[in-house]
């Protein structure tokens, strides 16, 4: 059974509540018709109800039936979860009013529903973009608790099972923090291990803190960075195995990391790759990608109290219909 699948069966084991609030798009209608007729995860579409039956009906989607359906603009719940809202921002000058036209936006209720205990987790971003999908998920279901940065992992399956966990990857961030200070590096690192375990289903993660330097073989302030990490991320989480500063192939090579970093337990055997910014592991798991064939899912965000995941507006049926799976693994965990 191949890493998606096993996600895919992780997530059948024990059912999570998933908001789609985006149902009167195509491809999130779709992908939440093959959830619910595989039994995958309970779903809960937000959207006009006489827009979501027409276009189950024209598309042929005989399962939408087994979701619940939510109108934004006629939830019974709508006037607690306003006040809720106004509660949770009124530091921030949000009167009543205010909040409840927020809530009749689909982003903001589906938080709302997970903030209250109704739902595990949301996925959105078909329509969407990643500010508008982020935005409600840090006012109101806010970050995981010792986290201040939110931060996106990438699942990266290889053809060279020689190397991480059987061919697989877990590198962050990749999406969201352009330059993390060493603290925010930091819970980075604790993150994507932790994203290692839930969704990847990694038993023993083992983060390197990549640089260009490996073990002082340069000097720079950023490779004091990556060093400062390392120390704050073994503080966070003692149990954590890491390792840093390395270079990537005295991370990835044993030959490498024993010459390299000798007596280090990470190199040469690490399954977990953290950046030292965004535009490093964006630009290398791209290359990784497309020069090494491999496959990319993600990203998965990382570092919200409650799974809220972000798709591109190009996605497709596919795209989210795996995102729920994984949405649900990492629902699991966050509880």
């Amino acid at each position: 059974m191949d890493l998606i699948q096993q996600i895919i069966a992780r997530a059948k084991s024990n059912k999570q509540r998933i908001v789609l609030p985006e149902a009167e798009e195509e491809r999130t209608l779709t992908a939440a018709d093959r959830v619910l007729a595989e039994d995958m995860a309970d779903i809960i579409l937000i959207g006009d109800p006489v827009k979501v039956n027409k276009l189950a009906e024209e598309k042929g989607l005989k399962n939408i039936g087994k979701g619940k359906l939510i109108d934004p603009l006629n939830c019974e719940k709508s006037e607690e979860y306003a006040q809720l809202l106004a509660e949770l921002r009124k530091k921030k000058g949000m009167t009543i009013e205010q909040a409840r036209e927020l809530v009749k936006n689909p982003l903001y209720l589906g938080c709302m529903i997970i903030k209250t205990g109704d739902a595990d987790g949301q996925i959105s971003g078909a329509l969407s973009t990643t500010g508008e999908t982020l935005r409600p998920a840090l006012q109101i279901i806010k970050t995981a608790p010792g986290i201040t940065c939110v931060s996106g992992a990438m699942l990266l399956i290889t053809k060279k099972p020689e190397f991480g966990e059987n061919g697989v990857l877990v590198v962050g961030d990749v999406a969201v923090t352009p330059m993390p200070d060493a603290n925010q590096l930091s819970q980075i690192a604790v993150c994507t291990a932790q994203t290692a375990k839930s969704v990847a289903g990694f038993q023993d993660p083992r983060v390197a803190m990549l640089s260009f330097s490996t073990k002082g073989s340069a000097t720079h302030e950023v490779v004091d960075k990556v060093i400062e990490a390392t120390q704050l991320a073994k503080e966070m989480d003692p149990a954590l195995k890491i390792d840093g500063e390395l270079q990537a192939d005295a991370a990835l090579v044993p030959g490498v990391g024993k010459k390299k970093a000798p007596g280090s337990e990470i190199a040469g055997n690490a399954n977990v790759l953290v950046f030292p910014n965004l535009e490093v592991g964006n630009i290398a798991y791209k290359l990784v990608q497309r020069l090494g064939d491999a496959i990319a899912i993600g990203p998965i965000l990382q570092g919200i109290a409650r799974p809220v995941n972000d798709l591109s507006r190009g996605c497709s049926v596919e795209d989210i219909y795996y995102l729920v799976a994984i949405t649900a693994c990492q629902a699991m965990d966050a509880k």
